[in-house]
C-alpha cells in the first residue's frame, strides 16, 4: 500500500494533507523519517509511526450504528447529514452502511469496510433475518398476522416473503423479514390495510441493537458479533423461504 494511503485511511487527513505531514518529516517507518508518499509498505508488518504515535491498521473493521431519524444511508450527500459522518475520529474513507434505512427510519446499522461480508448479509440467497420494532395506526386482527406470516402482495412481481409477527402492543409489533424492498415494511402494512407511525430496526443478522447506544452513537462490534454476522452470512435453507 501506499504510504500516503495508508495515512488517510487512518485518519489523518487527506492525501495532501498526509503529504504535508511527510514533507515536515513527521511519520517514520520502522524508526526512519520518511518523506516520500509513494512510498510503498506492507501495512500489517511495516511500523509506522506519526509524531511518535504507532498507528497500528486493521483491514477491516465493524461499527454499529443506532441511526437516528433525518440521517441518510450513505457515504455522501449534497443536501442532509450521512451516517458515516457520525462516526467522527473514526471515519476513514473505505468504510460504508450495509444496505440502507430510509431517512425516517432508526435503529440498528451496519458499518464496515469488509466489501465481501455486506455482501453476502444482502444476497437475497443469504435469508438474513431483519426485525423491526414498527408502531401501526391502529392494531392487528389475526387475519392480519396471518397474511403477514404468509407473505403479501406490495406491487412487486412475487409476494414477500413470509414474516414473523410479535404483537407487543395493540399498537406496536415486532416484524421479522428476510428481505430488503424499497418501503418493504412500510408497504407491508399498507397491504393489510395500516400505516406505519414509527419504525426502528433493532437486530440483523444475528445483532441486536446495544440498549445502551443513544440516537446517533455507535461502537465497535466485538469478536463474536463478528462471528454471528459471518454466520448469518453463510447460504442455509429457512424454512420461511420454502
Amino acid at each position: 500500500m501506499r504510504l500516503d494511503r495508508f495515512l488517510s485511511e487512518m485518519n489523518l487527513g487527506t492525501r495532501s494533507q498526509v503529504k504535508g505531514y511527510l514533507r515536515q518529516g513527521l511519520v517514520t517507518v520502522n524508526g526512519v523519517p520518511e518523506r516520500s508518499a509513494d512510498r510503498r509498505i506492507e501495512e500489517t508488518r511495516d511500523l509506522v509511526s506519526f509524531q511518535g504515535r504507532l498507528l497500528r491498521y486493521r483491514q477491516y473493521v465493524y461499527y454499529m450504528l443506532n441511526k437516528p431519524a433525518g440521517v441518510v444511508s450513505a457515504t455522501r450527500d449534497s443536501q442532509a447529514k450521512t451516517v458515516v459522518e457520525l462516526l467522527g475520529a473514526d471515519y476513514r474513507g473505505d468504510l460504508f452502511p450495509v444496505g440502507r434505512l430510509d431517512k425516517d427510519t432508526e435503529g440498528l446499522l451496519l458499518l464496515t469496510n469488509d466489501g465481501d461480508l455486506a455482501h453476502r448479509l444482502l444476497s437475497p440467497s443469504r435469508h438474513v433475518d431483519k426485525v423491526y420494532q414498527v408502531k401501526v395506526a391502529h392494531s392487528l386482527s389475526r387475519e392480519d398476522v396471518a397474511c403477514l406470516e404468509q407473505g403479501v402482495d406490495i406491487g412487486e412481481e412475487k409476494d414477500t416473503l413470509p414474516a414473523v409477527v410479535e404483537v407487543q402492543e395493540a399498537d406496536q409489533i415486532l416484524l421479522t423479514i428476510q428481505e430488503g424492498k424499497f418501503h418493504q415494511v412500510k408497504r407491508m402494512l399498507q397491504a393489510v390495510d395500516n400505516q406505519v407511525l414509527a419504525l426502528k430496526r433493532i437486530g440483523f443478522g444475528g445483532l441486536r441493537l446495544d440498549g445502551e447506544l443513544e440516537p446517533g452513537a455507535y461502537r465497535e462490534l466485538r469478536e463474536e458479533e463478528v462471528t454471528a454476522l459471518q454466520e448469518a452470512g453463510k447460504k442455509r435453507p429457512d424454512k420461511r423461504s420454502l
